[in-house]
């Protein structure tokens, strides 16, 4: 009798709710906060680096734009002997002196000012566009970050309430090993399943450890742990058939930066190369001189131009240059542009894939297996159920839930993809 009480006794313990927290996100972190998507893309408009750089860059190509609208200077040149024998005077001047002067100005011949300002112009945009597809891949990172670390924090949550239901199996059983009432090999296979599931639970840890620092990067906020507070109600209401992929497609044609990107470098290389032909003329250059006693006439003045002979440097290598750059940008417009049908096409049908498996499921599964998981845990104390069936309910019902958490988050991820790939937020996300 005294031995039942002892099992009973140590069987009970093991039902005591397990309340704490994962600890190795937060062991070397002083702060946790929860955390709201749009709260997190507030934070990591108005912090982060990358995007402040490259706002930089926008400013930059403004001021060229502002530069290449300037016209060459005027040239003045004049001189003066510095001593004159005869009259032994430094820097003689007057009716007895030496003056000469002269001033040119460069003539842009074959439209070269304007042909440089619309490049200046056109680069302009192409930085704003880079910036706006460089958000659009932060912002991409930052979300898929997001909801993988909390349907990862989900599933580690299962393994926080196995670990702690088989770390006081097995510390009770430690205790009553040596009294005859707990078999050892009953106590090795109880073990070997919890270190099995404290190498799994650490994998898990580090990976949700990796998705954190890479979140704490993008919004700038060292030595806090971010919680995600993601709305399920929102998420489960995202319809993969909501739109039909034609108007995908059109859409990713329409707002993509990339491919605004691809395409306004088809046209910066093609003013290039209208620049490159134009740079075969020579410029024109005007000049006005006047000398004041050493030509063969006293106050001599004179006006004329130079221009250089195109006879040896036309600018050959430079016009075939760009206009293989044309053809290279041509390719690689025609690239991209091809390679958005497939991208929308996989990532609308993963989404698809994946509703239409959640659907499957009995929506009273998850609710049976987690009453079921109680009852398997009095059955195991009652000995009415051996380690063997035990143990193996315990790995499917962690399966279970990984599988489940692993399946919502692959869903939501195929339909942040589309908003990736269309250049919008077709499927909001919060």
């Amino acid at each position: 009798m005294r031995k039942i009480v002892i099992v009973l006794t140590t069987c009970l313990s093991l039902l005591y709710p397990y309340n704490s927290r994962a600890q190795g996100i937060t062991s070397l972190r002083t702060d946790t906060i929860t955390m709201r998507l749009d709260s997190a893309e507030n934070i990591f408009v108005r912090k982060n680096f990358t995007l402040l750089a490259q706002r930089y860059n926008i400013d930059a190509q403004k001021a060229l734009v502002l530069q290449a609208k300037l016209f060459p200077n005027p040239t003045f040149s004049f001189g003066t002997p510095l001593y004159q024998t005869a009259t032994h005077k430094y820097f003689p001047t007057g009716k007895e002196g030496e003056i000469s002067m002269g001033l040119s100005q460069v003539i842009m011949l074959a439209n070269k000012h304007n042909k440089q300002l619309k490049i200046a112009q056109s680069n302009a945009e192409l930085s704003e566009y880079q910036f706006y597809d460089l958000l659009r891949t932060l912002k991409h990172t930052l979300r898929s970050d997001f909801f993988n670390i909390h349907y990862l924090m989900q599933s580690a949550k299962v393994y926080q309430t196995e670990i702690e239901g088989l770390q006081r199996m097995a510390d009770a059983f430690d205790r009553q090993k040596g009294k005859g009432y707990v078999s050892e090999k009953e106590v090795v296979r109880i073990k070997a399943q919890l270190y099995s599931l404290q190498n799994e639970y650490n994998d898990l840890q580090q990976q949700i450890e990796g998705l954190e620092s890479e979140m704490r990067l993008l919004l700038q906020t060292p030595s806090v742990v971010v919680v995600p507070n993601v709305n399920e109600q929102s998420i489960n209401t995202l319809n993969a058939q909501q739109y039909p992929i034609a108007k995908l497609i059109d859409t990713a044609y329409t707002e993509r930066p990339d491919l605004k990107i691809a395409g306004l470098n088809t046209k910066v290389s093609t003013l290039n190369l209208q620049l490159q032909k134009a740079m075969a003329v020579p410029d024109l250059t005007l000049q006005m001189n006047y000398d004041q006693q050493g030509s063969y006439i006293h106050n001599l003045a004179t006006v004329g131009f130079s221009i250089d002979l195109p006879f040896l440097n036309r600018n050959q290598g430079n016009i075939k240059s760009a206009r293989a750059a044309v053809k290279q940008n041509e390719a690689g417009y025609l690239a991209a542009k091809a390679g958005v049908d497939e991208q929308i096409f996989n990532a609308l049908q993963r989404a698809m894939e994946n509703s239409a498996l959640l659907q499957k499921r009995d929506p009273s599964f998850d609710r049976d297996f987690d009453r079921l998981s109680d009852e398997v845990l009095k059955n195991y104390r009652s000995r009415n159920m051996s380690m063997l069936d035990f143990l193996d309910f315990y790995d499917s019902y962690k399966e279970n839930k990984v599988q489940t958490e692993t399946l919502k988050f692959n869903r939501l991820s195929a339909f942040e993809d589309l908003n990736f790939y269309t250049g919008t937020d077709l499927f909001p996300l919060k």
